[in-house]
């Protein structure tokens, strides 16, 4: 028997994260799916609790709170599978994501009326902030999609 004594291992690192990192986030979509599931069904559950109770202020605010959840789960969720078909992050998904958290903040502190002025100021920075990354975000794709369409010659004409 005759043993190898110079077996070389082939192994490429980015290969390796690229392989780790599409199972971890296809776990994170998996979770964030069976997340949107749940919140509609409890969403259509919490229904039956606005018809029934008085206090319809407090189950409206809840409802509206976890409809806004949704929309951050679900811009997310379209982010995550923008990579598995892109291979890489869009910035606009999670910027979209971003900006539905905080407007689902203010809209929920304001309707409680518990946010202070210093508080509303700075909920403003960060959207003004969210926002023009969104639409730097635009505009560098719509460059490179422009670069890249005068690079590659149209095939059709």
């Amino acid at each position: 028997m005759r043993m190898r004594q110079n077996a070389v291992v082939n192994f490429d690192p980015l290969a390796f994260f690229n392989r780790v990192t599409r199972y971890v986030f296809g776990i994170m979509l998996a979770v964030i799916t069976v997340g949107i599931m749940i919140g509609v069904a409890r969403l259509f559950l919490n229904l039956g609790d606005l018809l029934v109770n008085e206090d319809i202020t407090r189950h409206y605010v809840r409802i509206v709170s976890e409809v806004l959840t949704l929309f951050i789960l679900i811009e997310l969720s379209r982010s995550l599978t923008d990579y598995f078909s892109e291979n890489r992050l869009r910035m606009t998904f999670i910027v979209d994501a971003g900006i539905v958290f905080v407007l689902r903040e203010v809209m929920i502190k304001l309707f409680e009326q518990e946010i202070s002025a210093t508080d509303i100021y700075a909920l403003s920075l960060l959207l003004f902030v969210l926002g023009s990354l969104r639409i730097a975000s635009v505009l560098v794709f719509q460059r490179e999609k422009q670069m890249h369409d005068l690079i590659t010659p149209d095939r059709l004409g």
